[in-house]
């Protein structure tokens, strides 16, 4: 992959995550999507349209596949696709002013090149991609070790684990403890660091695009609650972690019965 692209997307969320800190400082709009709890705000939607601007005037002959307005569907994943979320985690970015991510993922011919997540009020970017290791910043981060559900943490949809929807309440149970964060992009960080084993979730393509690119080069594994391969069409049951936290976990779902 260009290293020249590389830099040229990280100025693009240096910028991105500065807007959004200023904008906190402003009164922002915002409106319910398909009910109360699932929001957009303009900020959202101004800071895709900068993404979006900066890849159009760079490489033009690109597919973009975003969230907000419009964007998110596409006709096939051929060719480079930029896959963008905003801000990953809106209502904790309304509620908290905290705990949100900026995620790009670069994908070629629907394999994952570069993955970027942004940890806007940390000023962390976590980046990297296929042969060129995992990023914090400047720092390349070492591979975490791996473990059973048994042995650590376990990243939950909050609804999911309400309702145990596919065992997400007795698979919580298994593990050290369960973590709710709202935030699918702080949920692949916990993991990039070994503080989390896995993640179980319910995610649309620009949630996951970015992060699995990261978690593929640290060697997780992830796929749907089939575990067939992610559709990057609509929101589907994701789930990834340890080999050994990943196996647990799709082994009990399919055996009693997603």
């Amino acid at each position: 992959m260009d290293k020249r692209m590389v830099s040229e997307v990280r100025v693009w969320l240096e910028e991105a995550a500065q807007f959004i800190r200023e904008s906190l400082d402003h009164t922002m709009t915002v409106v319910e999507k398909s009910g109360r709890t699932d929001l957009v705000t303009n900020i959202d939607e101004e800071t895709q349209e900068f993404l979006m601007n900066k890849i159009r005037s760079h490489y033009p002959e690109d597919k973009i596949l975003g969230e907000e307005k419009g964007y998110n569907t596409i006709d096939s994943l051929e060719g480079r696709v930029w896959i963008i979320d905003p801000i990953d985690g809106t209502m904790n970015f309304v509620m908290e002013q905290e705990n949100f991510c900026i995620m790009l993922g670069i994908f070629e011919n629907g394999i994952g090149q570069l993955g970027f997540i942004y940890d806007v009020m940390k000023n962390e970017l976590y980046w990297g991609g296929k042969k060129l290791g995992v990023y914090l910043n400047e720092t390349r981060l070492t591979q975490p070790a791996f473990g059973k559900l048994s042995e650590g943490l376990l990243g939950l949809n909050a609804h999911m684990y309400g309702e145990n929807t596919h065992f997400a309440r007795v698979l919580g149970n298994k593990s050290m403890g369960v973590r709710i964060s709202g935030c699918a992009g702080l949920e692949m960080i916990a993991m990039l660091k070994g503080n989390h084993n896995g993640y179980l979730s319910n995610l649309s393509p620009w949630d996951y695009a970015a992060g699995i690119v990261l978690l593929e080069e640290f060697g997780f594994k992830y796929s749907n609650l089939k575990g067939t391969p992610l559709s990057f069409d609509g929101r589907e049951y994701f789930l990834a972690g340890s080999p050994e936290t990943y196996e647990e976990i799709l082994h009990y779902v399919l055996v009693n019965g997603a």
